[in-house]
């Protein structure tokens, strides 16, 4: 059991303030940055000068002073030497595994992963002569045998979007250390429960648009790494999250840095809510899935890896069977009860609801979700902390039973 404690390496890692003595940061809207010897910039450009070396800043696509405060609150949360703000979770994935990868390369991949980056890995890379293999990534053995001369990475989901299958991070380390490939973690679902690399993982990304931010009010994303990683995304030549520029906006990220302090707080509010709404779907015999319940079968596992004291998450799934069923079921709940709201994304603090198959995994065909276990009525739930808990059960109870959800146990 690894001891890490995002929480306190947050709140122990050097405050930034205002340049007037303000409490917080201060926003830095320049897009470019003046030098006072112009000998600076070719060293800049060089690589020889830089926010570290000196605190040269040059252009906000490269370095920005409020993007950067955050990447450096982020890396300490996430124990990695440094990190990159990105404009969105899915410009953080796709600048990680193209600078990991070039044509000829290949992929594993989890089959259980968000249907975006699923699209990414299997409609656009190939575009560009990279191959991806799917495959049930608990089964290590599968993983051992798919791997390749030219492959250079493994990429998991801790809690795979949405059955919520649990990546085993220390031995999927493991492999990937024997084998020289690179494991890429995306801990959306868990940030603060599950610190990837401290379990091992290389490089960890982020939708910071999600649980991080929590106010489903800005897109976002990070790569948490090694300072040589950023470093080469950031390449002012070379790096891919420097010439694609999926840069954040440094009002965003001084938004984020606001509410990075009380994270832990709204993860283990979301994380028990979930729990108690989980064991209460269960009592009724809903086919309920959850990584706190010991009926999820890597219960144990996940328990091998949390940092005790944030619960175990807040997404659930309720399994309707057909997806006419799911609608009829969050229309019911968002409608005639006020539960949550039809929505994708997660990590609000209301409850958001969806059916992946035709929403978030709808990039996936049919086939493919059959294969990862994923059933046409679905509803994946981001569980809120807004409202009163034992109201919220009440609705949630006449809910499954005016969809026939409810069974004998």
């Amino acid at each position: 059991m690894q001891h890490f404690k995002p929480e306190q390496a947050l709140c122990e890692t050097r405050r930034e303030f205002g340049e007037h003595g303000g409490v917080t940061p201060s926003i830095s809207r320049s897009s470019t940055f003046t030098v006072m010897d112009p000998a600076t910039m070719p060293e800049i450009f060089g690589g020889r000068r830089g926010p570290e070396e000196g605190g040269c800043f040059l252009y906000s696509r490269h370095f920005n002073p409020t993007v950067d405060i955050l990447a450096r609150y982020l890396a300490a949360m996430e124990n990695t030497e440094a990190a990159l703000c990105t404009a969105s979770g899915m410009s953080a994935i796709a600048c990680t595994l193209l600078q990991l990868c070039q044509k000829g390369d290949h992929i594993i991949s989890s089959d259980t992963i968000y249907g975006g980056t699923h699209a990414l890995l299997s409609d656009i890379f190939p575009q560009m002569g990279i191959e991806t293999t799917f495959l049930d990534c608990r089964d290590l053995a599968a993983v051992r045998a798919a791997i390749r001369d030219n492959t250079r990475a493994l990429y998991v989901e801790t809690l795979g979007n949405p059955t919520l299958k649990i990546a085993d991070i220390p031995g999927l380390s493991q492999i990937c250390r024997g084998n020289g490939l690179c494991l890429v973690v995306d801990n959306t679902f868990s940030p603060m429960m599950v610190s990837p690399a401290v379990l091992g993982a290389d490089i960890v990304v982020y939708s910071l648009t999600k649980f991080v931010n929590g106010a489903s009010d800005l897109l976002g994303g990070a790569v948490c790494a090694e300072k040589a990683m950023i470093h080469r995304l950031m390449n002012l030549h070379t790096g891919r999250a420097m010439l694609l520029g999926p840069t954040m906006d440094p009002r965003s990220a001084f938004d984020v840095i606001q509410r990075l302090p009380h994270l832990a707080l709204r993860m283990k509010e979301h994380s028990r809510r979930a729990m108690i709404i989980a064991e209460h779907l269960q009592a009724l015999g809903v086919a309920v899935t959850y990584p706190g319940l010991t009926s999820h079968p890597q219960h144990g596992l996940l328990v091998s890896m949390i940092n005790q004291g944030y619960g175990f998450g807040g997404m659930l799934t309720i399994d309707c069977e057909s997806a006419q069923t799911a609608e009829a079921f969050l229309s019911y709940l968002q409608n005639e009860e006020d539960f949550g709201y039809i929505a994708v994304s997660l990590g609000y603090y209301d409850t958001l609801m969806s059916c992946s198959s035709t929403t978030t995994s709808s990039e996936i065909d049919a086939a493919e979700q059959a294969k990862m276990g994923l059933s046409p009525g679905l509803v994946r739930i981001s569980v809120g902390y807004s409202g009163n808990l034992q109201t919220r059960l009440a609705q949630i109870e006449r809910g499954v039973n005016a969809a026939g959800l409810a069974r004998q146990p």
